[in-house]
């Protein structure tokens, strides 16, 4: 039995596995990206040695770029233009001011702890490590004691600025000398992959979702063939964007975002009159805003595909830096955590008239992710010249963020929830504001 074999068979115990205790260590601290790395540790090359990026990067590569692909249009078609105004300032701060400052505070700070890396390349880390993925810490933005103004806010910016992350990562990479990006130039990378990507998206979104609309509204379509259709309007922004060398990454996500708007335009709310034994297939899912039912298996395939990217992240980059630990990188990847995620929020929401606990709270949780590992294995791909280095920053600072903020997620919800009942009992909070914390965008799922 050759070692591909041995490894798809580990991957397929891992996953059955966890399948089978999923709702019970839901209640519990231990996440699924917790189990999913460290059985990749597990099966990676310190352990059994089943998985090993020098002979699986293929696969590798494909996995992790098909889970991206999906979240990215998922997490985009649920966010509505409401969801941007929440609160009248939350999501806007935290995208529009706090993430550019969290990558030049990553690009800055990595200057005198990393030596030996390039302009770019500290450019390029902190680019990687800006994007938030909300389900690492689950229960901090679904606890209801957490005002609906926070989970809200935290749940779009995490939905969200993965894909604002992109172009940074894509203009930094083209810059850099020696990658195959910066063969065609900082000009030509931005053409392509912002501006033709860009433009695709928009026509691949909003095209596919006027489809939809159209034949649901005839009736024409049914229930699992609208689900497979979001599937293949998401896979054909990606492939089409990419044969064009552009990015297919930022098509996806300007895709999502057009799909889910042209979904939800006013149309006929009534399909004709149908059989019977067809009406369960499309009640009460006709109505034009529904969007959660017709990406159903997308999101369900999304989620799979991240949690495999935890094992993955485990067996090729984690494993092997454990090996190699240098104190810069850890300290390193703690102030990454800390101080470049909660400064720049605190800077973000100055004059807010947030409590500082509120502050606090939403500076904690921006855990590293999925963005981040799929961004550092592409700079596998890319043959970056520090790679070995970045590799080993990347891998420390997800693997505390998924320990860290997996851990504190349940103590700490319940703290904050605690503080911000007895203060609102007191006087009015800003944070009383109303949030769209239970609308369809959800991250967290992963």
């Amino acid at each position: 039995m050759s070692g591909s074999l041995w490894a798809g068979a580990a991957v397929a115990a891992v996953t059955a596995g966890y399948a089978l205790f999923s709702r019970r260590l839901a209640t519990t601290v231990v996440s699924a990206p917790m189990v999913f790395t460290g059985c990749g540790i597990a099966i990676g090359p310190i352990g059994l040695g089943l998985l090993d990026l020098k002979h699986d990067a293929g696969p590798v590569l494909t996995l992790v770029e098909a889970a991206l692909t999906l979240v990215l249009f998922t997490d985009a078609m649920s966010v509505r233009r409401r969801d941007l105004r929440l609160g009248g300032f939350l999501p806007g701060r935290l995208l529009g001011i706090g993430l550019p400052l969290t990558i030049g505070a990553g690009w800055l700070l990595a200057w005198p702890l990393l030596p030996g890396l390039t302009l770019w390349e500290l450019a390029l880390l902190g680019a990687v490590l800006a994007p938030t993925d909300a389900a690492l810490g689950k229960t901090a933005v679904s606890d209801r004691r957490v005002p609906p103004l926070v989970r809200g806010g935290l749940n779009v910016e995490s939905g969200l600025n993965d894909g604002m992350a992109l172009p940074f990562f894509v203009l930094f990479l083209a810059a850099l000398p020696g990658t195959m990006a910066s063969e065609e130039g900082a000009a030509g990378v931005f053409w392509r992959a912002l501006v033709l990507s860009t433009a695709w998206g928009l026509v691949a979104g909003g095209l596919g979702g006027w489809l939809l609309r159209w034949s649901r509204a005839r009736g024409w379509i049914s229930g699992d063939w609208r689900q497979a259709f979001v599937l293949a309007v998401a896979a054909g922004a990606y492939a089409v964007a990419v044969a064009f060398d552009g990015s297919g990454f930022i098509a996806a996500w300007v895709a999502g975002f057009a799909f889910g708007v042209s979904l939800r335009r006013s149309g006929p709310a009534e399909a004709p009159a149908v059989a019977p034994a067809e009406a369960s297939a499309k009640a009460p899912a006709e109505a034009p805003a529904a969007v959660d039912d017709s990406a159903g298996l997308t999101a369900h395939l999304a989620d799979l595909l991240a949690s495999l990217s935890f094992l993955v992240f485990g067996a090729v980059l984690l494993g092997p830096t454990l090996d190699d630990l240098d104190w810069r990188i850890v300290v390193y990847a703690v102030l990454s955590l800390t101080v470049v995620r909660m400064l720049p929020v605190a800077l973000s929401l100055a004059g807010t008239g947030l409590a500082l606990p509120t502050v606090a709270y939403i500076g904690w949780f921006g855990p590293r992710g999925l963005a981040s590992v799929v961004f550092g294995l592409l700079l596998v791909e890319e043959h970056v010249p520090g790679l070995q280095l970045l590799g080993r920053v990347i891998a420390v600072t997800v693997a505390l963020s998924i320990l860290l903020h997996g851990m504190s997620a349940v103590v700490l919800a319940k703290r904050y929830g605690a503080w911000y009942r007895k203060a609102a009992d007191r006087r009015p909070l800003r944070e009383d504001l109303p949030g769209d914390a239970e609308a369809g965008h959800s991250p967290t799922a992963r």
